[in-house]
């Protein structure tokens, strides 16, 4: 079965990855396109390219990182970011992907990622050293949370099946 681990974000990421332990992810940007609106250049996920992805896929399960709104972040940025959870659900609905939302803070303690900036990139590169090639570059944190997050949900799922 695959998994997939989701950062919504437009700099977010996917990571597929089987459900068998030790097994590596692989990871993809976010597809996002470019749109001019009122003479600014405004990015946000390509819900097209993003469902033909997921569904050239067979995915058993996603777990999709809970959004809400940061401290200090504007009313249009609030509303861009909703809008791209809101894209990402309901492509997984439509393709009858079954998900799971978790909270950064639940997958980042079960793993012990560090608060530092870089610290997602250094967990994952120590977690899943064979796959750190995927997030070598200081804005791939993205990637690295992506992956981390399809981690936390293969590990929640073998907690599962030991306890049933």
């Amino acid at each position: 079965m695959t998994l997939l681990g989701i950062d919504c974000g437009l700099s977010g990421a996917l990571a597929f990855m089987d459900a068998v332990p030790g097994s590596m992810p692989r990871v993809h940007d976010m597809p996002t396109l470019s749109l001019t609106r009122g003479g600014k250049n405004k990015r946000e996920i390509d819900a097209h390219v993003l469902a033909d992805l997921l569904g050239a896929q067979t995915i058993g399960h996603a777990f999709v990182e809970l959004a809400g709104p940061r401290p200090l972040q504007n009313v249009s940025g609030v509303f861009s970011s909703g809008k791209g959870y809101g894209i990402v659900i309901g492509v997984l609905a439509t393709l009858g992907v079954p998900f799971t939302f978790v909270a950064p803070q639940k997958w980042k303690k079960a793993l012990g990622v560090p608060a530092a900036k870089d610290g997602a990139r250094a967990r994952a590169s120590q977690l899943m050293p064979g796959a750190a090639h995927q997030w070598q570059r200081v804005k791939d944190d993205g990637r690295a949370e992506s992956a981390l997050i399809s981690l936390w949900g293969q590990q929640y799922l073998a907690n599962i099946a030991r306890a049933a």
